[in-house]
Formats: C-alpha cells, sequence, structure tokens
C-alpha cells in the first residue's frame, strides 16, 4: 500500500498509522505504527512477498488498540526496505530488526513478535539471538522446518539468474532470491531451538498448501525448553490465517499479554 491508499483505508479513523524510516548499517529498514505508547508492543512480520500493510486490518482494530500498540515492518526487500533486493540470511534479518524491535523494548514494555509464513523462522531467530528483547512468540503458518521445505530450485534458480530476475516485479525477485535460501538457513537455526524460552503460540491450518502443516508439529519437539508451547491447529484453514482467521492472532495476542 502507498501513502494514498493507507489514507483511504483508515479515512474516518480517529488512530492512523505513522510511518518511519531507519538506516541500519546502511540498510532502509520502514515500518509503520499505531496505538499508545504506554502499551504492551504487538510487533508483526510479514512473510514472502509482503509489506507492513498486510497486517493494516489489526491497526483498524479498536479492540486490540486498546490492549497493544501494533508496530509492523517491510523486511528486507520489500515494501520501502530496499525493494527487490532480498537478505538470504535469517541472522542478518534479525539484526536489520533488532534496532526498531529495540525502540520499543527500551520503554520497558512486553514485546510479542508475531511472524507469518517466513516471517515465522524471521522472528524464531529473533529470539535466538537477542532473547533479552522478546517477551512472546506467535508464529503463523510458520515456514521453520527444513525437513519440510520443498524441493522448488528447478524453477527458483532460473529465475534468479541475470537477466530473467529483472524480468518479473521486484517484491517476487525478492521472494524468490530468499526462499530460494531458506533450508540452509533452516538448518543453521536447528541446534539454538533449545535456546528460546520465551512462550509460543503456533497457529497452523491443515489446508495449508504453501508451508506444511506438519510445520506445527516440528515446533514441540525443537521448543524443549520453552515457557509454555500452545498449538492452534485448524483442520479448514489455509496458508493465509492473517484475512481468513484474524480473530486466532487476535486471541493469541490478547492471551500473550496476559499476566
Amino acid at each position: 500500500m502507498n501513502r494514498k491508499e493507507v489514507d483511504k483505508v483508515f479515512e474516518g479513523y480517529k488512530l492512523k498509522p505513522v510511518q518511519h524510516k531507519i538506516f541500519v548499517e546502511g540498510q532502509p529498514m520502514n515500518y509503520a505504527e499505531i496505538g499508545d505508547d504506554s502499551l504492551p508492543v504487538a510487533f508483526f512480520v510479514h512473510g514472502s512477498p509482503g509489506s507492513w500493510s498486510a497486517f493494516v486490518d489489526f491497526m483498524k482494530d479498536s479492540v486490540l488498540l486498546e490492549k497493544v500498540k501494533i508496530v509492523s515492518v517491510d523486511r528486507v526487500g520489500f515494501g520501502d526496505s530496499g525493494l527487490g533486493e532480498a537478505e538470504t540470511s535469517l541472522s542478518a534479518q534479525a539484526f536489520y530488526l533488532k534496532p526498531i524491535v529495540e525502540k520499543y523494548k527500551k520503554k520497558g514494555k512486553k514485546l510479542i513478535l508475531i511472524g507469518h509464513s517466513l516471517g515465522g523462522p524471521v522472528i524464531a531467530r529473533m529470539a535466538m539471538d537477542y532473547p533479552e528483547l522478546i517477551d512472546n512468540l506467535i508464529i503463523v503458518a510458520g515456514s521453520i522446518a527444513p525437513e519440510l521445505e520443498p524441493h522448488e530450485k528447478w524453477f527458483r534458480i532460473p529465475m534468479d539468474l541475470f537477466p530473467i530476475k529483472f524480468l518479473i516485479p521486484a517484491a517476487f525477485r525478492a521472494s524468490n532470491h530468499e526462499i530460494l535460501y531458506l533450508k540452509p538457513e533452516l538448518e543453521k537455526m536447528l541446534p539454538l531451538w533449545k535456546n528460546i524460552r520465551q512462550p509460543v503460540i503456533v497457529i497452523q491450518g491443515k489446508k495449508d498448501q504453501l508451508v506444511s502443516p506438519e510445520n506445527a508439529a516440528f515446533a514441540p519437539k525443537m521448543l524443549i525448553n520453552s515457557a509454555k508451547v500452545d498449538l492452534v491447529i485448524v483442520d479448514s484453514m489455509n496458508h493465509f490465517v492473517p484475512w481468513s482467521h484474524p480473530q486466532l492472532i487476535k486471541n493469541a495476542i490478547l492471551q500473550s499479554i496476559k499476566p
């Protein structure tokens, strides 16, 4: 969504999201925030492709905004965070998110990370690398198990080569590039899952055709030191949980902010 589209969506609303851009070692990072600074923070991380505006409907939820401040980020390579130039390293993605997350955590508030699809392993990596910044994780249809990653290189490799990659839209170019290297990145995380101690909620649909539903079973096997792992499995649900079943994410956020 461009700024005019955002203004139209929030026409008539008292609160509207405000976008900010910072530079982390030269990398632009764009994010939007809405809500009361005194509240806990629900920090959304989108999938691939995507942008901060994937979660714009949550920013319009008056009940949710009474309980949390909402922040949503453009990951590297998407939206206004260097569109088209993806970052394949999940550790680097976590590094670029750190200053934004740190900004809110410095205020002493509870911080919940919500990651959809490829945003799932990104927020898990955040908890592995910067545990002091994270209080709770909500993984939504997350691609977290390396052995469940599909073998798609037969078409992803050609799409990543010059000049073909410049013939496809920038967001899809970035998406193809990061997904191409996702499996080895997930393998690097395998010995680190035991370091996650925060409570985790995993939301997964059994009709998901983009991320294997078996990823949900992977989570409790790996999160052996987590304070608590809750699985929310819906038989009829597909991959697009934020739009088809937003109430599940809302309930998970409200559960996460309880004392």
